[in-house]
């Protein structure tokens, strides 16, 4: 349940203002349907973080528990300075709507998403936790309840979110994360 609960705060927190989400605002303004964007969504997050999550898991068997605890601190506080770093959207990933909304959204999330905070964070959790479905099932929910509002509300809530002060918090969770890893915080799971 702490894999759950901790994977799903971490992104839903990362994910604020993050170029994925600032595409679910452009596709909620382009397309105007919210349900296949949601679908779209939540099928390409699912995919993309399903493999990050089996990545994460994968290094568990290739480094000593001493090792992975120190690249997994480092990870942490790495992706806490990352957070800090504000995305930049490219409007290139909104234009493949000739294959309609459900499937432009697939597309272009999914290839968002590769090499992203989230992703990123995801393999790290994984890796954290050794539990794969718990991991993908709460960075999944936490693209969602970042993602599902930018596409319901769109600009009305763009507006009004202090993004400086969201990414603050999730780096100082990704900080504590990481040094609670480099102090030995997960020595009860084989770390």
């Amino acid at each position: 349940m702490e894999a759950f609960l901790i994977s799903t705060g971490i992104v839903a927190l990362a994910e604020i203002g993050d170029k994925t989400q600032l595409l679910a605002f452009i596709l909620a303004a382009k397309f105007r349907k919210p349900v296949p964007i949601v679908l779209g969504i939540l099928v390409a997050t699912l995919a993309n973080h399903g493999f990050a999550g089996a990545v994460g898991s994968w290094i568990t068997t290739l480094m000593g528990p001493e090792t992975l605890r120190w690249v997994l601190g480092v990870s942490f506080i790495a992706m806490a300075g990352w957070t800090l770093i504000p995305d930049k959207f490219d409007e290139e990933d909104a234009k493949l709507a000739r294959f309609g909304v459900f499937t432009t959204t697939l597309i272009a999330f999914f290839l968002a998403e590769m090499g992203d905070k989230t992703q990123v964070a995801t393999i790290a959790l994984a890796a954290q936790y050794q539990s794969l479905v718990a991991v993908v099932a709460g960075t999944t929910l936490g693209m969602m309840l970042a993602n599902v509002p930018a596409v319901i509300m769109g600009d009305k809530i763009a507006d009004k979110m202090p993004v400086k002060v969201v990414h603050r918090i999730a780096a100082a969770i990704f900080a504590i994360l990481g040094v609670a890893t480099l102090l030995g915080a997960g020595e009860s799971i084989g770390f």
